[in-house]
């Protein structure tokens, strides 16, 4: 099904900041789901990056701790992707996903995530 859109993309110079965007507002949900953001990686889409439960229960990849913040609107229907002091290894393309099954935890491959939105790129130049 359709219904995420990602936005916020675009170039930015290592040590800056942006801020991803996801609206989830298409969704036709009756509860909180586990929300996520990945990256592509050398597969696609591969490496998650951060989620968050229907609890609030939040993880990171080891690598954006401290730099990147997620979070979720859950009125505007939107998750948040703050990434701050980027670096050029940053670069990728985003996707938010959504895994409709979870309603306790969020799991970690992205085969059991079954709502994608179509990615946006970040490029970091050094």
């Amino acid at each position: 099904q359709v219904g995420l859109m990602e936005s916020g993309g675009g170039s930015v110079q290592a040590r800056g900041s942006l801020r991803l965007s996801c609206s989830f507002s298409n969704l036709s949900l009756r509860r909180d789901v586990c929300m996520a953001w990945f990256r592509r990686g050398p597969d696609e889409p591969g490496e998650r990056v951060a989620n968050i439960s229907p609890t609030g229960a939040i993880t990171y990849a080891d690598h954006v701790k401290g730099r990147f913040t997620i979070s979720k609107d859950t009125a505007s229907k939107t998750l948040y992707l703050q990434m701050n002091n980027v670096e050029a290894v940053d670069s990728d393309k985003y996707y938010c996903a959504a895994a409709t099954k979870y309603i306790d935890y969020c799991p970690v491959r992205p085969y059991n995530y079954d709502v994608w939105g179509q990615g946006t790129q970040v490029t970091v130049s050094s």
